[in-house]
């Protein structure tokens, strides 16, 4: 297995499961410090609680953990005198990030990476475990968010279009609105005249973009965050 010594930390990172995942896949991953190299390109934009990210080869989250942890520091310095203004906020992190893998393993592992480091974090900040209800809302929008699939052929494991949630929190009342949207949708930049209310535009758009308009293919009622999950 190939490894490297991150100069900073001395950890030592793993970048190659095999040879043969290599040879398979193309299966290597990304250093931690090249991970924060690119990260800090779009800095701004990894310290907003809301700005979408998407990892379209995510294997086992290493971009994905890193957007978390800068993410969740933005959380503990607006929230931490707030428990409430906290659980939603960092739930509404959590939301902001989606991964597709191939592999079905790191899918796993990708998801319970962010898990743990985000109820690791949680403890850290306010120096108490996440309810249990919590726990269920952050594992249910990572199971929603890091998908197993293609991102070339925009198909899931099971042949189905990779679908993506869209979670629009509205105010700090913690109520969500969910729509799902086709990835492949998503990809064409149809331009339609104006949006209608309350829409938005393309999921993963930079706001410095033109504005894309998608049709959903499915639509929520307004619920409870920490009930997102008795829908599905």
């Amino acid at each position: 297995m190939a490894k490297e010594t991150n100069p900073a930390s001395g950890e030592v990172e793993q970048q190659v499961v095999s040879k043969q995942r290599v040879a398979d896949h193309g299966e290597v991953y990304t250093a931690k410090r090249e991970v924060n190299a690119m990260l800090d390109l779009v800095k701004e934009e990894t310290e907003r609680i809301d700005s979408r990210f998407l990892e379209p080869a995510c294997g086992t989250g290493n971009f994905l953990v890193e957007i978390l942890s800068r993410k969740m520091e933005v959380v503990r310095k607006k929230h931490v005198k707030n428990p409430f203004e906290y659980d939603l906020a960092s739930a509404h992190a959590i939301s902001s990030m989606y991964g597709v893998e191939l592999l079905e393993d790191n899918v796993e592992t990708c998801r319970e990476r962010l898990l743990k480091q985000y109820l690791d974090t949680y403890r850290q900040h306010l120096s108490k475990d996440a309810s249990p209800e919590q726990e269920r809302c952050i594992r249910f929008l990572l199971k929603k968010n890091i998908l197993c699939g293609d991102a070339l052929t925009m198909l899931q494991a099971d042949g189905q279009p990779i679908t993506f949630c869209e979670w629009t929190f509205i105010g700090m009342d913690g109520k969500v609105k969910r729509r799902d949207f086709e990835l492949a949708e998503l990809s064409r930049n149809v331009e339609y005249d104006k949006p209608k209310l309350g829409e938005t535009g393309n999921l993963f758009a930079d706001t410095g973009e033109p504005t894309f308009v998608h049709l959903p293919k499915r639509e929520y009622p307004l619920t409870d965050y920490l009930k997102l999950s008795d829908y599905e």
